[in-house]
């Protein structure tokens, strides 16, 4: 009897290279090198980040049980993970159950396809959207415009960079990188009909947006949203947004299409209560949401009378097949790491080349589009664009350990890399260490070379290559002409071990000493 080989299982597929917008063009250091320079821009985000935080810490410091509820938070996430693949199928049938029609995306190009196929069935060439980080992700908007369909974001922010042809820098306020001016200059130039003696008095400014939009609400015909929860037990799905645009654009036109990533499902309608206590504290530093939305299927005669549901993969299976970084998928975009973290506040969200910047698009990027397609992948340099500072994980609502997953992918892309100058480095260092001789003989080297190339200051502050990135930021202080272990084993360091061991017997020896060291330790407890 012969045996039939079946092959080996593949592991799921990354998001497309090249498609969407997972993958910027350059490395994250030479980018930031750039933002670094903009002072307007450090300036906004210094003032936004700095009051969200704090406004953050206020409404959070209300809640006596926060720690249970991003305890709860994380194992509701943890446990839907374990489970996704039946909590999908069960979404899929109630939601069916009730009226909306369900499409399974693999990846970014065909959401798109399918998104554009299910407007130009209506007979639309034109969208209103509700701000949606998944949509941003695929560059829908950049595809329905190849195909002839306009799509107007609702969400001030998302407005404002759609008509400045720019991109978003923050997960919550894509346009944080603008001032009030720039805003008001934007406005003015690109909506039809502006006020051009307009204000930037934000009042001004959200007046003219709503006048521009009012009439979008009110005449085109289908609406394109995300989805921050899809509930599986019952086929709900839930948007929460501070404007009010989003509700709008839920509930006026005729047709509705939500595309919402695989890993925003939830197990019950219970676990809600979770959520909704743990987002917007996270996110805007508001008790609740000003406008929680949720709708189950299609309801005759109330709402949108044709319901899609788009679940869009797009690499997130592939991060669900990593043990270590499936974590990541536990995110619910609150960007409170954002908030928090030293690295965006200085470079912005631009340098990321990502939807999704800051800690967790440093970790999420990566695992959703990979970070070895091409030999320099912009996406390799992501999981170093951290100081591993920690601030993120403790300001992470679902308690996701960012810089421990940062760690585990500078580890993957170690071994993906080879041998590379650091890897035969750290080989080189690990034999040398490994030998107490030959490690005496190099400290002995590196005393007499450090003498050699430092300055009169004793600093090294230019290294040859592949150590030249070291320098390149820090000077480095000289070895010094004796090592530890050489002066330890010299008559001076046994003379000052001998002093230093007489002095301790006779503090022991000293009933003062003693009567101290009890005072200090019942003052302790």
């Amino acid at each position: 009897m012969s045996s039939t080989f079946l092959g080996m299982p593949a592991a799921p597929p990354r998001a497309p290279y090249g498609a969407g917008n997972l993958r910027g063009e350059q490395k994250f250091p030479k980018t930031a090198r750039g933002e670094l320079r903009n002072g307007q821009l450090r300036g906004n985000l210094h003032k936004a980040t700095h009051s969200i935080r704090a406004k953050r810490l206020s409404v959070t410091a209300e809640l006596p049980d926060w720690e249970q509820l991003r305890d709860a938070g994380s194992a509701i996430k943890t446990a839907t993970m374990n489970r996704l693949p039946e909590l999908l199928e069960q979404l899929e049938r109630k939601v069916t159950e009730h009226g909306g029609t369900v499409h399974w995306a693999r990846d970014g190009v065909e959401a798109n396809e399918i998104v554009t196929r299910l407007v130009k069935e209506t007979g639309s060439d034109e969208v209103i959207k509700v701000k949606s980080m998944a949509t941003q992700e695929i560059g829908l908007n950049e595809h329905l415009e190849t195909q002839g369909v306009t799509a107007y974001e609702t969400d001030l922010a998302e407005l404002i960079v759609q008509l400045a042809d720019d991109k978003p820098s923050h997960i919550l306020v894509p346009a944080i990188h603008r001032n009030r001016d720039e805003i008001r200059d934007i406005l003015r130039a690109s909506i039809p009909g502006a006020d051009p003696d307009l204000g930037s008095d934000p009042a001004q400014l959200a007046a003219a947006a709503r006048a521009y939009l009012r009439e979008k609400f009110m005449t085109v015909p289908v609406a394109v949203s995300g989805a921050n929860f899809g509930i599986a037990e019952t086929g709900t799905l839930s948007v929460v947004e501070s404007e009010g645009n989003g509700r709008m654009c839920l509930t006026l036109p005729k047709t509705l299409i939500t595309v919402m990533g695989i890993e925003k499902v939830l197990p019950r309608y219970q676990d809600l209560e979770v959520f909704l206590q743990l987002l917007p504290r996270s996110s805007t530093g508001e008790r609740m949401n000003p406008y929680t939305s949720m709708w189950t299927g299609v309801t005759p005669g109330d709402g949108p009378q044709e319901f899609h549901l788009v679940l869009l993969d797009n690499g997130r299976t592939a991060a669900l097949a990593d043990r270590i970084g499936r974590e990541a998928l536990n995110c619910i975009r609150c960007s409170a790491c954002l908030n928090v973290c030293p690295v965006y506040e200085r470079t912005g969200g631009h340098s990321y080349g990502s939807t999704y910047p800051g800690p967790i698009g440093a970790v999420l990027t990566p695992q959703l589009a990979g970070m070895h397609a091409t030999k320099n992948d912009p996406n390799s340099s992501l999981p170093y664009a951290s100081s591993l500072c920690g601030a993120c994980f403790d300001a992470c609502p679902v308690k996701i350990d960012i810089p421990s997953l940062l760690v585990e992918l500078r580890h993957q892309h170690t071994e993906q890399a080879g041998a590379g100058a650091e890897k035969l480095a750290m080989k080189a260092a690990a034999a040398v260490m490994s030998r107490p001789g030959l490690f005496t003989v190099a400290q002995k080297a590196a005393g007499v070379g450090g003498r050699v190339v430092a300055g009169r200051d004793r600093k090294i502050s230019r290294l040859p290559a592949p150590f030249d990135g070291w320098t390149d930021s820090r000077d480095i202080p000289a070895p010094p002409q004796q090592s530890f272990r050489s002066w330890l084993a010299s008559g001076e360091g046994e003379a000052t071990l001998q002093a230093a061991a007489e002095e301790g017997a006779r503090l022991r020896d000293d009933p003062r000493h003693e009567a101290a060291t009890d005072t200090h330790e019942e003052g302790n407890r």
